[in-house]
């Protein structure tokens, strides 16, 4: 398994697991709560869009119910349905709910807070894409997984992660998406503190770009 250092924080039901989090929170900064992430966000410059599909919508309330969300988000955008998806990024992924299709999703968010910046905000705008497959009421194939990527217009980066199906609920798995885009958004404004993601020893979580 390997974990993802530089965005985000795994807490991991493995032996050691105490060693590697003392390490990880010394080396990148504090784990505070959605809020106070969210709050730290609109304290800091930078703006720009970001675009979920499949899980992850509660990082857009969290967003929002902090004051000052005007100064960091330009727009959310959930286009929910393939057809939707595809009409925003202009084309079709390789492949669906993948590594490629979320850095697609960001980088087209980043070119959509190019186009609504005003010229005073052009300097450091970034976009966050999120798509994923997570439980359902119907029988699905594939894994319960999510992809989330950031993009600031220079460089991307992102996380992957891969749920156990058979031990998560939806609720279980929205969580964990969510604050994966709220690490996502930390990461591309240079915030060090993260928001700590808990996964089980049958689950896996790396890290691209």
């Amino acid at each position: 398994m390997k974990v993802a250092l530089c965005e985000t924080y795994v807490r991991l039901s493995l032996e050691g697991q105490s060693t590697l989090m003392q390490r990880l929170h010394a080396l990148w900064g504090e784990l505070v709560t959605m809020e106070e992430l969210a709050r730290k966000f609109h304290t800091v410059p930078g703006t720009g869009c970001v675009v979920i599909t499949g899980a992850g919508i509660s990082a857009i309330s969290a967003l929002f119910a902090e004051p000052g969300a005007s100064r960091t988000i330009l727009e959310v955008q959930v286009p929910y349905t393939q057809k939707a998806l595809d009409e925003f990024v202009g084309t079709q992924a390789d492949q669906h709910v993948s590594e490629s299709e979320a850095i697609l999703i960001a980088e087209s968010a980043q070119k959509r807070a190019r186009y609504l910046a005003p010229d005073n905000l052009k300097q450091s705008l970034f976009g966050v894409g999120c798509t994923a497959a997570i439980a359902t009421d119907r029988i699905r194939k594939g894994e319960d997984r999510a992809h989330i990527a950031w993009s600031d217009g220079r460089q991307t980066g992102g996380i992957s992660v891969w749920f156990d199906k058979e031990a998560r609920t939806r609720v279980d798995e929205e969580k964990i998406v969510a604050a994966i885009v709220m690490n996502s958004i930390a990461a591309v404004l240079k915030i060090d503190d993260r928001l700590e993601i808990s996964i089980l020893e049958t689950e896996r979580i790396d890290e691209f770009g």
